[in-house]
C-alpha cells in the first residue's frame, strides 16, 4: 500500500529520531546544553519580570562555583525526588505479585472476551482520559496494560500503548469528575481575574461541563487516530507465546481465584471508603478536604494489587510461601533497571533546567510576544492554545505554567470580553495536547521500558512518531470544539458563561 505524505512524514520523524543517541546519552547531552546555555544567557543579562509576582527573574549561570557545587551535592536528592520514581517503584511491588502470580493475566483473559473488539481501543482511551482522577497512576498502570491487552488479542501492542498514552497524557485535563487539577487552576485563575475585578470568584467546577463533553471527544479522536493511522502504519503483529496471553477459557481453579480476588477488592475498597468518605475520617484533613486520600493513592494501589495477587496466587497454587512473594517482588523490580538509570540522568537534566530559570524566561517571553500581537476573538484564542502547547514542551507542571500565564492572559482576555473560565479552558487544551510529545515529561523512561518489552529497538524516535498524530489531531479537534462551544453560548460549568460581563 502506497503511503500518503502524512505517513511518510511520520516515517521521516522516526528515522531522524532513531539517529539520536540512546535516551540516557540524549538527556546527558541536554543537561550539558542547559549548563552551557545558562552561562551564555546569564552573560548576556537575559531576564524577565514574572507576571505573577512582579519580581525580576534572570537566567542563572550554572557554571558559577556555587552551582557547580550544587550539582554534586544535590545529585542524589535530585534522583530520589524525581516525581515518578517513588510512584513507579512502590506500585511495582503490588503489580509484580499480581502479574507473576497470574492474576493480571487471568483478569485480562476475562476482560478481552467481554469487551467487543470494535470498542477495545475506545475503552482504553476513555479509561486513560479518566485516569487523572487518581493523579499520575494512569501512567504507571494503564499505559503498559494497554500494550498487554492489544497483544493478548493479536493486535500490535505499541498501538494499544499509544492509544492509552494519548488518553492519559493528552486527556489529562478532561474527566467526567472534578479532579485535583480543577481547584488548583481555578485558584490561580481567580487571583488573576481579581486584578481586574476584585470580587470575581472562579469555582472548581468552572470548566466541568466542557470537560465532561471533552472526555467523549478525546475518546473519539484518540480511537480514530489509533485505528486509522497508528495501527495500519505499524502493520500486523506476530504474536508468540512470550508476547501474548493464552486466550483459552479459564479453568475452574482460575475462576475461583478471580472470584476471591474480586471479594478482596470489594472488602479493601470498602475499607478505603470508610476511612476517607465520612466527615472526620482518617484520610481527610482538618478542613474536611481529601488531600490525604490523594496522597495515599500510590500506596492504596500497591496494597490493592498486592492483596488481590496474593489471594489469587494462594487459591490457584501459584504462590505457596512468603519466599514466592519475595521472589516475585524482586523479579518485578529487576525489570526496572534501565528505567532507574535513565531516571537518574533525566532527574539531573530537569533539575538543571529548573535551576537555570530558562523555562520561566522562555515562557514569559512567549506570553509577552503573543500579547504584543494584538490579535482578536477566535484567532487570539487559537494563538493562545498554540503558545500554551509550546510552553508545555518546556515546563511540565500545569500549575507552574498557569502561574506564569494567568496573570498575563486572564486580565487581557477579560478586557476583550472573554471570561476567565473560558481562558482557563483554552489553557487546559494547550497544556494537555503536547503532553505526550513533551521531552520533559517525567514518565518517558517508563513508556520506553514498556515499549521495549515488545519491540526491543524502540527509541525516542519511535515514541515521537507514534504520539505526534495524536497530539496534532487532539489539538485541532479540541480547539475547534472549544470555539464552537464558546460561541454557541453553552455554559462551561454550573452558571459559567464564556463571556465576561462586569
Amino acid at each position: 500500500m502506497k503511503k500518503n505524505i502524512f505517513l511518510r512524514s511520520l516515517d521521516l520523524v522516526e528515522r531522524l529520531g532513531n539517529r539520536l543517541p540512546d535516551p540516557i546519552s540524549l538527556f546527558a547531552i541536554a543537561a550539558l546544553l542547559v549548563i552551557g546555555g545558562s552561562w551564555l544567557a546569564s552573560y548576556m543579562g537575559v531576564s524577565v519580570v514574572h507576571p505573577g509576582t512582579g519580581k525580576s527573574v534572570a537566567v542563572v549561570n550554572l557554571l558559577a562555583p556555587e552551582n557547580i557545587r550544587r550539582m554534586f551535592t544535590d545529585a542524589v536528592a535530585n534522583f530520589t525526588a524525581f516525581p515518578p520514581l517513588g510512584l513507579v517503584l512502590v506500585t511495582m511491588i503490588g503489580i509484580a505479585i499480581a502479574e507473576r502470580g497470574g492474576f493480571i493475566t487471568a483478569l485480562l483473559r476475562v476482560s478481552v472476551h467481554n469487551v467487543p473488539r470494535p470498542l477495545l481501543t475506545a475503552s482504553l482511551v476513555f479509561a486513560g482520559v479518566n485516569s487523572s482522577l487518581v493523579a499520575d497512576a494512569g501512567y504507571v498502570v494503564l499505559i503498559p496494560l494497554g500494550a498487554v491487552i492489544f497483544a493478548a488479542v493479536g493486535r500490535h501492542p505499541l498501538a494499544g500503548l499509544s492509544a492509552t498514552f494519548a488518553g492519559v497524557a493528552g486527556g489529562f485535563s478532561a474527566n467526567l469528575s472534578i479532579t485535583s487539577l480543577d481547584p488548583l487552576l481555578g485558584g490561580l485563575t481567580q487571583s488573576a481575574a481579581q486584578l481586574i475585578d476584585p470580587t470575581y470568584v472562579v469555582s472548581a467546577a468552572a470548566n466541568w461541563y466542557f470537560m465532561i463533553a471533552s472526555t467523549f471527544l478525546l475518546t473519539i479522536v484518540g480511537t480514530w487516530v489509533c485505528d486509522r493511522i497508528i495501527e495500519p502504519r505499524l502493520g500486523p503483529w506476530s504474536t508468540t507465546s512470550s508476547q501474548a496471553d493464552d486466550m483459552s477459557k479459564l479453568s475452574a481453579t482460575e475462576k475461583k481465584g478471580l472470584l476471591w480476588a474480586g471479594v478482596t477488592f470489594v472488602l479493601m475498597a470498602s475499607v478505603v471508603a470508610l476511612i476517607s468518605i465520612p466527615e472526620g475520617s482518617i484520610l481527610r484533613d482538618e478542613h474536611g478536604g481529601m488531600k490525604p486520600l490523594e496522597k495515599s493513592i500510590v500506596v492504596i494501589l500497591m496494597v490493592l494489587f498486592f492483596a488481590m495477587g496474593l489471594v489469587y496466587g494462594k487459591v490457584t497454587g501459584s504462590i505457596r510461601s512468603d519466599k514466592d512473594v519475595a521472589d516475585m517482588a524482586g523479579e518485578g523490580m529487576a525489570t526496572l533497571g534501565g528505567y532507574i538509570v535513565l531516571s537518574f540522568v533525566m532527574a539531573q537534566f530537569i533539575a538543571y533546567f529548573g535551576w537555570s530559570n530558562l523555562g520561566v524566561v522562555t515562557a514569559v517571553s512567549g506570553a509577552e510576544l503573543l500579547k504584543s500581537m494584538s490579535l482578536q476573538g477566535p484567532v487570539l484564542l487559537v494563538a493562545f492554545v498554540v503558545v500554551a502547547m509550546i510552553i508545555n514542551l518546556l515546563i511540565a507542571s500545569a500549575s507552574a505554567k498557569w502561574a506564569i500565564m494567568a496573570p498575563v492572559f486572564v486580565p487581557m482576555f477579560i478586557l476583550m470580553g472573554i471570561s476567565p473560565e473560558a481562558t482557563q479552558a483554552a489553557y487546559r487544551i494547550g497544556d494537555s495536547s503536547t503532553n505526550m510529545i513533551a521531552p520533559l515529561l517525567s514518565y518517558i523512561p517508563l513508556i520506553l521500558v514498556a515499549m521495549r518489552r515488545y519491540v526491543k529497538d524502540s527509541t525516542l524516535g519511535t515514541l515521537l512518531s507514534l504520539m505526534l498524530p495524536y497530539s496534532i489531531f487532539i489539538a485541532i479537534a479540541w480547539t475547534i470544539f472549544m470555539l464552537i462551544w464558546l460561541y454557541a453560548g453553552i455554559p462551561l460549568g454550573p452558571g459559567v458563561s464564556a463571556f465576561y460581563t462586569p
